[in-house]
């Protein structure tokens, strides 16, 4: 794999984020209509800007992984320590995507290191990565790591040493909707509903408490029993879902970031495989 190829990933990541960002109605999150930051505290916009900041840092996750060539503690060492940097640069184009950035982050790696592995495979290359500690992280805890302390939730650590499933389980979600004929836009937003559906989110547990996540998780839950976002039921029960949690203030981050992972994963076979990338 060469440089190219390495920044290649990296807008593959950014394109899946910003992808993610451009879907509506998404409950509680930042969307289109959303240029007020009603719930998220931050523009639209200004997300659709600070993603951008995420391409070098993500180019020199690849560029780690491809050099280091296995999921080793040195990779995982590195890594983390190009995500700090790149967390630095983010704060200075407008703030966000830190969920994000972990998930890609190991994401990009695997694709670097598996080129030509599925993306199941990828995520349990990324399983093997997380699974060594991060000798040179910070000592003081973060408020995910604290909230998944408290509540016993795998938070975002636990999630990528599970194999990221609910990554997989968005993507068996948007093969089937798919499927089933539904357009693309709600085949994406039927795969965030079924993360957020069961997804112990940290973020929304600090806000909310378990009573709160459960609440969202029953509404995620609800769309998808009314026949999903591409169904008239459905879209209604997403319409209240919405509603409910921004005049809440409930906003389900940790989802946005796994569906951006999911996102990721799924446009490989074609990106990676083009000819412009074996010419």
């Amino acid at each position: 794999m060469s440089r190219s190829e390495d920044e290649t990933l990296a807008q593959a990541a950014v394109t899946a984020l910003t992808g993610q960002l451009a879907l509506a109605p998404k409950p509680g999150l930042p969307d289109p209509r959303d240029l007020g930051a009603r719930a998220t505290g931050r523009d639209h916009c200004s997300l659709r800007w600070s993603a951008k900041a995420l391409a070098p840092g993500l180019a020199a996750m690849a560029a780690a992984a491809r050099r280091t060539g296995s999921p080793t503690p040195e990779l995982r060492a590195e890594l983390g320590a190009i995500g700090r940097s790149t967390e630095h640069s983010v704060a200075l184009a407008g703030g966000g995507h830190r969920g994000a950035l972990w998930v890609l982050g190991l994401l990009v790696a695997a694709a670097a290191l598996e080129p030509c592995a599925t993306g199941r495979d990828l995520a349990a290359t990324g399983k093997r990565i997380a699974a060594h500690p991060d000798r040179r992280a910070p000592r003081r805890p973060s408020r995910g790591s604290s909230v998944s302390a408290q509540y016993g939730a795998a938070g975002a650590r636990g999630e990528a040493r599970a194999g990221f499933p609910h990554v997989r389980r968005a993507l068996d979600t948007l093969a089937a909707a798919r499927s089933a004929g539904a357009p693309e836009p709600c085949a994406r937003l039927d795969a965030l509903l079924t993360v957020m559906s069961t997804l112990q989110d940290t973020e929304l547990l600090h806000t909310a408490g378990p009573h709160g996540l459960r609440h969202v998780q029953a509404g995620a839950r609800g769309v998808l029993a009314a026949g999903g976002t591409a169904a008239a039921a459905g879209r209604a029960a997403l319409a209240a879902l919405d509603d409910d949690l921004h005049a809440r203030a409930w906003s389900p981050r940790g989802s946005s970031g796994l569906l951006a992972g999911a996102l990721f994963l799924d446009s490989l076979p074609v990106r990676v495989s083009s000819p412009a990338l074996a010419a």
